[in-house]
């Protein structure tokens, strides 16, 4: 868990440093940077599909994924989170899932959580101890979040919430995910977050197409179910 509590402070350190800053900033910089963020969000996101050994695994985790998700509403569970915490913390005139605040939560909420070293980090920290791993990705989300926060708002500095929840429940079920995950597993897992993060670039950050990303998380826990079921059928 000490990874975790590193990883929360580093958002909500670079969060505040980007708020303090953010008004001081033209606003043609801040849609500058939110558009090469997307871009760089959208290369990594590619980076990460090409480890996939089968697309059409990352394409059925994505489909079933995605009817697990609306089903469940993951995105307006999101959506609805954001507009609570909005109300209760926020003064942003704007009101509604388009808010900024919102905006700010959901698109760092998605990208902080999708990744390979978001999961082997949180296994590594919660098996060994070892936090080398979700200090890497500790620094890279505070400089992430001081980008965004500048941006995007107060609402960046609540995603720690989800962070703390989601990394340190990885970490508290390490022990069985370690000997439950493969590295074909993770190698779809990962090329399905990073479809994800495509997602999120298109979608949150360059806003070329509205898409709700978080109703593909399931996805992630599919593409290993999937790779598991096809290796029982070959044995």
């Amino acid at each position: 868990m000490t990874g975790t509590f590193i990883n929360v402070a580093a958002i909500l350190i670079g969060g505040t440093i980007g708020l303090f800053f953010g008004s001081r900033i033209p606003e043609r910089f801040k849609n500058t940077v939110i558009a090469g963020m997307g871009i760089f969000t959208s290369a990594l996101g590619m980076q990460m599909f090409l480890d996939s050994k089968n697309s059409l695994i990352v394409l059925g985790a994505l489909i079933i994924g995605a009817l697990i998700g609306e089903w469940i509403g993951i995105e307006d569970g999101l959506q609805a989170l954001g507009q609570m915490l909005e109300k209760r913390f926020s003064q942003d005139s704007e009101t509604g899932s388009s808010s900024k605040f919102v905006r700010g939560f959901m698109v760092s909420s998605l990208l902080f959580c999708i990744g390979p070293i978001a999961i082997l980090g949180s296994i590594q920290d919660g098996l060994t101890g070892d936090y080398n791993l979700l200090a890497v990705k500790s620094t890279l989300d505070g400089f992430a979040s001081i980008a965004f926060a500048s941006t995007l708002g107060i609402g960046v500095l609540f995603s720690s919430l989800i962070i703390l929840v989601y990394q340190g429940g990885v970490s508290l079920l390490a022990n069985q995910l370690n000997a439950i995950v493969t590295d074909p597993m993770m190698a779809e897992m990962t090329a399905t977050g990073g479809v994800l993060l495509i997602g999120v670039g298109i979608s949150n950050l360059l806003e070329i197409k509205k898409i709700r990303v978080g109703n593909f998380l399931p996805a992630l826990a599919v593409a290993p179910l999937i790779v598991w079921i096809l290796s029982l059928l070959k044995n």
